[in-house]
């Protein structure tokens, strides 16, 4: 979306410690706009959406419960959205989780593969009718997936999406942001050759100062603590970068899609554009999605 519609309508996905800096940032730079945040946490994420409200009066957000670790929760929220008939210009994929021990979400994916990627592919297929229907010739809808410069050392294994053999959490996370680049361009591409008015692109907030690195070895922690201060961008930096990707007239032309980084786009490594590539992990995520392959 340009951000020139009257009324913007965004959904996105947020730990519950980014809401209330996400959603502020976006009131800011768009005060008409109508926002459903989307967390695990309902407790904090109706207690942040208060916040937010007490401090812009005529603030239009909800917060609704959705966890990606869940494909019924998934369902169950994109069910719950569509039955409202409500238009969604702005689907920000911004949730995730970093460095986890390994584990299993509630559908037996690996935690970082299953909540960063999986979670995200079911949610943005499940409302790509609502976000045709809501674009427009000259302002499109927008999927903004958020990615990380991790993605440059992540690899695709796709006989072991699972990572069964060897599981390290930092490859874990990176291999999830891999995906997750592939996912948001082979989009972009299947939405271009449909003509459909939406943008798909990925942007890398930076290094945020924010709770993923709760998981990182204590000794580690203690020293990011201490660096994050000089080196890492506030989160209200990082959520700055998203939304001015999200909101963005370039993504309306011949810019929009692709990897974008410090307000430009920038290339990524050979395996996040590779077509082959792109067309076999989609494939398999729509078998373990249980989704019936077909055109976008």
């Amino acid at each position: 979306s340009s951000g020139t519609f009257a009324e913007t309508w965004t959904a996105t996905t947020a730990s519950e410690d980014s809401v209330k800096t996400r959603v502020t940032g976006l009131l800011q730079r768009s005060p008409q706009s109508h926002v459903s945040p989307c967390g695990r946490d309902e407790q904090e994420g109706l207690a942040a959406v208060k916040r937010i409200c007490e401090e812009y009066k005529e603030a239009k957000v909800e917060f609704r419960k959705l966890d990606l670790a869940s494909l019924q929760s998934v369902c169950q929220f994109t069910k719950s959205f569509k039955e409202r008939d409500l238009p969604l210009n702005i689907l920000i994929n911004n949730a995730g989780v970093m460095l986890l021990p390994e584990g299993r979400t509630d559908d037996g994916f690996e935690l970082h593969f299953g909540v960063n990627y999986l979670g995200h592919f079911l949610l943005t297929w499940l409302l790509l009718d609502t976000l045709k229907d809501s674009g427009k010739c000259g302002d499109n809808s927008s999927i903004v997936s958020v990615s990380s410069s991790a993605h440059r050392i992540g690899e695709i294994r796709l006989n072991d999406l699972n990572c069964c053999q060897n599981y390290s959490a930092h490859a874990a996370y990176c291999n999830s942001k891999l995906a997750q680049l592939l996912f948001s361009s082979h989009l972009h591409q299947e939405l271009q050759l449909g003509g459909f008015p939406v943008i798909s692109c990925a942007v890398d907030p930076g290094m945020v100062n924010t709770a993923l690195y709760h998981h990182l070895w204590t000794p580690l922690r203690m020293a990011q603590s201490l660096i994050a201060r000089l080196l890492f961008r506030t989160p209200a930096e990082g959520a700055a970068t998203v939304l001015s990707a999200a909101l963005s007239p370039a993504l309306n032309g011949n810019c929009g899609g692709g990897y974008w980084a410090n307000g430009r786009r920038e290339m990524t490594t050979p395996p996040s554009f590779d077509p082959q590539l792109q067309r076999s992990l989609w494939e398999i995520s729509t078998q373990l999605l249980g989704l019936q392959q077909q055109d976008i």
